[in-house]
């Protein structure tokens, strides 16, 4: 890995090791004074694909899963879409012992916990995300959600009702926020990106840009109504790896 723009502004050792990974992706401080901020991870290929066959792991290397795995260990909690759960086959966040130590020191458990948005609640509730997590599994939905499904989530899974006919991504970041999850990753789809991002509420982009060209069908990162502006972000890092450029955009201002 070759460290392109250092937001560090000085040496951070190997670029490809998990410390300096770690030092280069850390959140910024209004984490520990009880301040939000939700960054998104998605990789896209050279014309804008998120997906190769239906699945981000086309697009994916090894230095891409080794920076997914950082991310995931420096967070709180992960917010996914129910559609990217059940195409991905989404499993709990793993502890890493690599991680132990800075995650109790910054009062984390041992791993994220995983917040899945979903209108319909339709769920598999006996796939390992449900019976095996180490954090307890957070499910958010709407008013209006079928009430039997709720019931049957309720048992292997808070449930967090925020909104009526869609989620009220606000409300639910708040809630999450309440429970002392400041340091937020969304993994999308790209419905849920577009949604955090028409809301107002995406702080950070994450974006792995493989060195793919695949034409097709497959969406773009972020897909749903257009803005009524575009949101102005700025480059804080860059990494290169084998021609995989990874790079950390922040809110612009």
């Amino acid at each position: 890995m070759q460290l392109l723009i250092n937001p560090v502004g000085r040496p951070v050792g190997d670029p490809g090791s998990l410390e300096a990974l770690a030092e280069v992706y850390a959140y910024p401080e209004q984490v520990r004074d009880g301040r939000p901020w939700l960054r998104a991870n998605m990789v896209s290929g050279l014309d804008g694909a998120a997906r190769l066959d239906g699945l981000s792991e086309g697009l994916s290397s090894s230095a891409d899963k080794r920076i997914f795995g950082v991310l995931r260990a420096l967070a709180d909690v992960v917010l996914v879409g129910a559609e990217t759960v059940r195409a991905e086959g989404y499993r709990p966040a793993r502890a890493r012992a690599e991680f132990a130590a800075a995650r109790r020191a910054a009062g984390q458990p041992p791993a994220p916990a995983i917040a899945i948005v979903t209108r319909s609640l339709h769920l598999d509730l006996t796939a390992p995300l449900f019976t095996e997590p180490l954090v307890r599994t957070v499910v958010i939905t709407t008013s209006d959600s079928p009430a039997e499904r709720r019931r049957a989530a309720a048992e292997v899974a808070d449930v967090v009702v925020a909104g009526e006919g869609d989620v009220d991504l606000p409300a639910a970041v708040r809630e999450l926020t309440g429970r002392g999850w400041t340091r937020q990753l969304t993994e999308g789809g790209p419905r849920l990106l577009g949604q955090v991002a028409a809301a107002g509420l995406l702080d950070e982009l994450c974006l792995s840009l493989a060195p793919l060209v695949t034409v097709g069908d497959a969406p773009r990162i972020a897909a749903g109504p257009r803005l009524p502006g575009a949101q102005p972000m700025r480059l804080a890092s860059l990494i290169e790896d084998e021609g995989f450029l990874f790079g950390r955009y922040l809110r612009a201002g």
